[in-house]
C-alpha cells in the first residue's frame, strides 16, 4: 500500500511517546504508530491590561523553599583529570563514568538519586488524588481506524486500563472482532509491547515486532491469521525497520543491524554504541534468519539507513480472454491454492492437476468441479503467455473441461490480483520494490527500484547467491525528499520537497527518469503533510494550515481539486486508505476532543464523513474548558484592549460597518448582538468591541459546528526576539480570572520537522479542572508548522531560535495576565527535553518548575551514541569547529551557572527541576540526564556553602522503560502522577474538587 506522510509522527504530549526523530521509518503496509499531529477545540477567556503582570516584578522563583527543607544531595565523584580539546578550546568532562550504564559506580548513583526524589514525592499530597483521578478518567475504551488487508478488517482496541492495546480482526466492518494478538499476555508488567506489524496482502499472515522495556530493538514473528498460530520464524536485532510483504505472501522485507560479538553483552536497550552498518534483508516464510536474503548493504556508509517498499500497482493489464466471467469480480489465488504440478509426461501434464480460487462475492474456495456446477468452464483463447503444445488432459471421473495451461501458469507465476470482467482476463501487476537510503534525520533521501518480475528465477533465485538485488537508481543524492504515492506500471507519483519547502507532487516514469512532471503545486503557505491514492485514481491530501488541519480529495493524474472534506478544528492522526478502495477511515482528535474515526465513501457524487466510532471518557465535560490560540497571521478569535476578532459562519452576519484598526481593515459587531442567544460562551468588559478581520476569508477555514459549546478560538501574535510572530495553543477552564494567580504548563518541541498540533490527554484536562492550571503549546521554530523553512530557521547555527521563542511565550503568559514566573512550569521531551534544559540555563528567573524528559543534553557527545549521529543534521557536530562553537553556547550539560552570580543585584536560583529518563531509553540514552543532574547538583547546590538554591533538582528515573514508545499504561499514569505532583507542589496548586 502506498501511502506518504512527512513525518512517522508520535504524540508528543503528556501519558505519551516523546520522539528524537530516527531517519525516515518508510511506511509500507506496515502499523503505524500514529502521527499525532494533535488537534484542537477551544473557548472565550479573556483578559485586559489591568490585569498583566511583567516577568520583572518577580525576578525570583515563587517556589523558593516550597519544598520546606534543605535537600542532601548524594555526592558524585568528579574527575577533573577528563579534559577534551575542540579545536583548541578544552571542556572538562567531570561526568564522564557515567556513562557506562554497567559500572557499579553508575548503578549506586542512580539508586541514590532514586532514593532522594522519592523523598521528594512523599512530601507532594496531590500525588495519590493525581493518581486516582488520572486513572479514572484514563479508563475509557480507545480505537485506532480499522485497516483492509484482503477479505478482512483490523484494528486496534484499549479497553481503558490495558498496559497495551491489542490488535482485532474481523470478516466486515459490523462483523464479530476476535483478539488477533494481545501483547498484554506476553509478559507480567505490561512491558512487552507491540512496535510494529503488517498483515500480507491477502491477510493470511501477520508479521510483527515486539520490543521489551520500551527499548528500540525489536524481534519480528509471524502469526497465521485464520487460526493465530505462531510460526517459528524469529528475526532478531531488528532497529528501525518497517515491515514490507511481497504480494505473493512467501515473506517480507526488513532492515536490521549486525548481530553483536559473543562476548558483548546481550541486554539489549542499555547499550550505548552506535547504530551502524544497518542491511535490508527479505526472509521467506518457514525459514530460519542465517537463510534471509541479504538484498542491499553500504558498508562504505555505515550511517545509511534504509526501508523498503513494495509496489501496489494500480495498472490493469490484459494477458487473455475467457469464454466466461466470474461475475466481473476480483479474485486472488493466495500461496496454497496454487497449481500443483504433476507427473509432466511428454509436454502432456497429468489430469491430476488440482486448481482452486477464492472469489470474493462467494466467500468459499472454489474448485473446478464448482465451477462446473455453476455452470463456468474455463477455456482461454489468444492467451499472450500461451506456451504452444503444453495442455492439460481431462478429469477422468469429473469430466469437467479445463482450460489450456497458459492460463493456470499466468496465475501461477504472477500470483497478482486477478480480474474476470466481460470474459477479459486481466492482472494487476506488482512488480517493484522500492529502496529508501536516508543517512540523517535530514528531509533527504535517494531512491532506488528493482523490478522483481525481472528476475529470471524470481527472489528465490538469490537463496544461494551473494549479489545484492539488482537496484536501479532513480535518485542518488541527498538533495530532496522522495516518497511514492502511487504507480501505474512504470509511471510513478511522488510527494517530494525538491524546490518545495512546504512540498508538492511530481510524477515521473521510469523510462525516462530526467522529465519530471508537477502534479499539485507546493501551496503557497499551507504544508502538505501526507497523500493516500484511494478510489482508484484519486488522491486524499492532508494540509496543515496555521497549525491546523485540512482534507481534500483531488485527481490523481492533475492534482486538481474534486472535494474538500469537512472536519473540525483539530488534528488527523491516522488515515486509513488504499487506491483499490472507495472507502477511507480518518482518526481526528482535539484539546476537548478524545477521538472521533470517521468513514467517508468516496464513490457518494459528494463524500460523507460519518461518524464510525468517537471515544467518550465518562466524567469528562468539554464545557467546563476553553482553548485559545495564539498565532500569527491567521484567522480565529483575537482579543487585545483594542479588539477581539473571531471567525464566523457567516461573513455577513451582524455587519454593522467598515473601520480601520492598526492598519486591518475589520468589520465591527455588537458584542451582545454577537452573543445574543448563544449561553455560556464568554464574558466581556463593557464597551469591548468585537472584530472580524476580513482578510483570506475562504469557507474551508469556517468552523464547522455550532456555537453551542465553548469551541472558539483566540488569536494573538507572539513576537520572538526578532520579531517572528509565533503561534501558541492555551486551554484552560473558562471564565478564569487574567489575574497572573494560575499554575500554567507551557510545552515545546522546536526541532526535526515536527508538528505539535492539538490533541486529547487526560492527565492535561486533571490539571485545568483539579489543580486550576492554564495548559499552553508553544508551536516554537525547528517544527514542521509551517514548513521546511520554518524548521531550518531553528536548527543548526540558528537554534537559538527555539530557545529565544519558548522564552518569549513564556513572557507572553506572564504579560497577558495568564500566571507569573513563580507559577510557570515548562516541559519537553527528547528534543524537548533540551529545550528545557537550555531555557533554564539561558532564564532562570522565568520559570517556578521545569520537567525535562529523556533530553539531549550533552551536545558536544550526543553523536556518539546509538542513533544520535542522525542527528547532526539538526544540531551540527561539535567534531568541526564551526558547529562546535553553535553547540557549546547552549549545551545544557555544559553552561549551568549559579544565577546569584551572574546578576547579584536580582538575585534568584533555578526552578525546581525534575529530569526525567528511563534505563532501556536506547534513543537518548540516560547519560545525558545523569550528566546534567550531577553537573546541576554540584555547580548549585553541594558546592556551594549555604546555597540560595532551595528549589529542588531531582531525577525521575524509570526501569524497564525507554524513550516513550510502548511504555505500559499504569507506567504512564504513574509518571504523570509524579511528576504533576511536583509541578503543584513547586507551584503551590491547591486541589479543587
Amino acid at each position: 500500500m502506498f501511502s506518504c506522510s512527512r513525518n512517522t509522527h508520535a504524540i508528543f504530549y503528556p501519558l505519551a511517546a516523546h520522539r528524537l526523530f530516527p531517519p525516515y521509518k518508510y511506511k509500507s503496509s506496515s502499523f503505524r504508530f500514529k502521527h499525532v499531529k494533535s488537534s484542537f477545540s477551544s473557548y472565550f477567556s479573556f483578559y485586559s491590561s489591568s490585569h498583566s503582570r511583567s516577568s520583572s516584578s518577580n525576578p525570583r522563583m515563587g517556589s523558593v523553599g516550597a519544598s520546606g527543607e534543605s535537600l542532601k544531595y548524594p555526592l558524585a565523584r568528579r574527575d577533573e583529570s577528563v579534559v577534551d580539546d575542540y579545536h583548541g578550546v578544552l571542556i572538562s568532562d567531570p561526568y564522564r563514568w557515567l556513562e557506562d550504564p554497567d559500572a557499579q559506580e553508575v548503578k549506586e548513583f542512580v539508586e541514590k538519586q532514586v532514593k532522594l526524589t522519592d523523598s521528594v514525592l512523599q512530601t507532594c499530597d496531590t500525588r495519590e488524588k493525581l493518581r486516582e483521578t488520572i486513572t479514572k478518567l484514563f479508563d475509557h475504551p480507545r480505537f485506532d481506524a480499522p485497516f483492509r488487508r484482503g477479505d478482512k478488517y483490523f484494528y486496534f482496541h484499549n479497553t481503558g486500563l490495558q498496559a497495551q492495546k491489542v490488535l482485532y480482526v474481523q470478516d466486515s466492518l459490523d462483523g464479530k472482532a476476535e483478539v488477533l494478538l494481545d501483547p498484554n499476555g506476553l509478559s507480567e508488567d505490561g512491558t512487552v509491547s507491540l512496535n510494529t506489524c503488517a498483515v500480507s496482502e491477502d491477510a493470511k499472515y501477520l508479521a510483527y515486532g515486539l520490543s521489551s522495556s520500551g527499548s528500540d530493538w525489536v524481534t519480528i514473528k509471524v502469526m497465521r491469521v485464520e487460526d493465530k498460530r505462531v510460526e517459528t520464524d524469529t528475526l532478531s536485532w531488528v532497529k528501525f525497520s518497517g515491515i514490507s510483504w511481497t504480494h505473493d505472501s512467501k515473506g517480507f522485507f526488513y532492515c536490521r543491524y549486525p548481530a553483536p560479538k559473543e562476548d558483548e553483552k546481550l541486554d539489549a536497550g542499555t547499550e550505548t554504541n552506535s547504530n551502524l552498518n544497518q542491511e535490508l534483508y527479505y526472509h521467506f516464510l518457514g525459514t530460519d534468519q542465517s537463510q534471509d536474503i541479504l538484498c542491499w548493504k553500504d558498508p562504505d556508509n555505515p550511517k545509511h539507513m534504509f526501508g523498503a517498499d513494495v509496489t501496489d500497482d494500480g495498472k490493469m493489464e490484459e494477458v487473455g480472454r475467457l469464454l466466461c466471467c466470474l461475475d466481473g469480480k476480483i479474485v486472488r489465488v493466495d500461496e496454497e491454492d496454487r497449481v500443483r504440478w504433476m507427473d509432466s509426461k511428454d509436454g502432456v501434464f497429468s489430469p491430476k492437476i488440482s486448481f482452486f480460487m477464492w472469489e470474493a462475492s462467494w466467500g468459499r474456495v472454489l474448485t473446478l468441479d464448482r465451477l462446473q456446477k455453476r455452470g463456468l468452464s474455463l477455456f482461454g483463447k489468444g492467451n499472450p503467455f500461451r506456451m504452444e503444445g503444453l495442455f492439460c488432459g481431462q478429469e477422468e471421473e469429473g469430466g469437467i473441461t479445463m482450460g489450456p495451461l497458459c492460463l493456470f501458469w499466468v496465475i501461477w507465476k504472477a500470483r497478482n490480483t486477478i480480474a474476470f470482467e466481460d470474459g477479459v482476463l486481466s492482472i494487476q501487476k506488482l512488480k517493484y520494490v522500492l529502496l529508501y537510503i536516508s543517512e540523517s534525520c535530514e528531509e533527504v533521501n535517494k531512491v532506488y527500484h528493482c523490478d522483481i518480475t525481472s528476475l529470471p528465477e524470481g527472489l528465490e533465485g538469490f537463496r544461494e547467491r551473494k549479489d545484492l538485488l539488482p537496484f536501479i537508481k532513480l535518485i542518488d543524492n541527498f538533495d530532496a525528499r522522495y516518497h511514492a504515492i502511487a504507480n501505474d506500471d512504470t509511471l510513478f507519483t511522488f510527494m517530494t520537497n525538491k524546490d518545495a519547502p512546504k512540498y508538492k507532487l511530481v510524477q515521473v516514469d521510469l523510462k525516462e527518469p530526467s522529465i519530471w512532471n508537477v502534479v499539485l503545486e507546493e501551496a503557497e503557505k499551507d504544508v502538505l503533510e501526507s497523500a493516500y491514492a484511494v478510489n482508484g485514481n484519486q488522491i486524499l491530501v492532508c494540509y496543515l494550515s496555521d497549525v491546523k488541519y485540512v482534507l481534500q480529495i483531488r485527481d490523481l493524474k492533475t492534482g486538481s481539486l474534486l472535494h474538500d472534506l469537512p472536519i473540525d478544528i483539530g488534528s488527523v492522526f491516522d488515515i486509513s486508505a488504499r487506491r483499490r478502495d472507495s472507502t477511507v477511515f480518518i482518526g481526528f482528535t482535539s484539546f476537548l476532543t478524545p477521538g472521533i474515526i470517521y468513514h467517508c465513501n468516496l464513490e457518494a457524487g459528494v463524500p460523507e464523513m460519518k461518524i464510525f466510532r468517537e471515544i467518550v471518557v465518562p466524567g469528562f465535560d468539554r464545557t467546563e474548558f476553553c482553548v485559545d490560540q495564539v498565532v500569527a497571521s491567521s484567522l480565529l478569535v483575537h482579543y487585545s484592549p483594542k479588539s477581539l476578532t473571531l471567525w464566523l459562519e457567516d461573513r455577513s452576519w451582524l455587519l454593522e460597518q467598515f473601520i480601520k484598526l492598526d492598519e486591518l481593515v475589520v468589520l465591527s459587531f455588537r458584542m451582545n448582538d454577537l452573543l445574543g442567544g448563544v449561553s455560556g460562551l464568554c464574558d466581556l468588559p463593557p464597551g469591548d468591541e468585537l472584530v472580524l478581520l476580513s482578510l483570506h476569508m475562504s469557507s474551508s477555514w469556517l468552523l464547522r459546528y455550532s456555537c453551542y459549546c465553548l469551541r472558539c478560538l483566540f488569536n494573538v501574535f507572539v513576537p520572538s526576539k526578532d520579531g517572528t510572530k509565533i503561534p501558541m495553543f492555551i486551554v484552560a477552564r473558562k471564565n478564569i480570572p487574567m489575574d497572573g494567580s494560575h499554575p500554567c504548563l507551557l510545552y515545546g518541541y522546536g526541532g526535526f520537522n515536527i508538528s505539535i498540533t492539538p490533541s486529547f490527554s487526560v492527565s492535561r484536562i486533571v490539571l485545568s479542572r483539579h489543580l486550576g492550571a492554564v495548559f499552553c503549546i508553544a508551536n516554537i521554530r525547528g517544527g514542521g508548522e509551517y514548513g521546511q523553512e520554518w524548521h531550518k530557521s531553528g536548527s543548526l547555527a540558528k537554534k537559538q531560535n527555539c530557545f529565544d521563542d519558548f522564552i518569549s511565550a513564556a513572557e507572553y503568559l506572564v504579560s497577558a495576565g495568564y500566571t507569573q514566573p513563580r507559577k510557570l512550569c515548562i516541559e519537553g521531551g527528547s528534543n524537548g527535553g533540551l529545550l528545557v534544559g537550555a531555557c533554564i540555563n539561558q532564564r532562570p528567573d522565568l520559570f517556578g518548575c521545569a520537567l525535562a524528559h529523556v533530553g539531549v543534553m550533552d551536545m558536544l557527545r550526543f553523536h556518539k551514541f546509538t542513533i544520535g549521529h542522525a542527528w547532526t543534521s539538526d544540531y551540527g557536530c561539535s567534531e568541526k569547529e564551526e558547529e562546535f562553537h553553535w553547540l557549546i553556547k547552549y549545551s545544557p550539560l555544559h553552561n549551568v551557572r549559579r544565577p546569584w552570580e551572574q546578576s547579584p543585584d536580582q538575585p534568584s536560583q533555578y526552578p525546581a527541576t525534575m529530569i526525567l529518563t528511563a534505563d532501556h531509553d536506547d534513543r537518548v540514552v540516560p547519560l545525558h540526564s545523569l550528566k546534567l543532574l550531577a553537573t546541576m547538583q554540584y555547580i548549585l547546590c553541594t558546592s556551594v556553602e549555604k546555597s540560595p538554591q532551595t528549589n529542588p533538582i531531582i531525577g525521575r528515573i524509570e526501569c524497564k522503560a525507554g524513550h516513550g514508545a510502548g511504555r505500559p499504561t499504569q507506567k504512564m499514569i504513574d509518571e504523570a502522577a509524579d511528576r504533576y505532583s511536583f509541578l503543584a507542589k513547586m507551584l503551590e496548586a491547591s486541589w479543587i474538587e
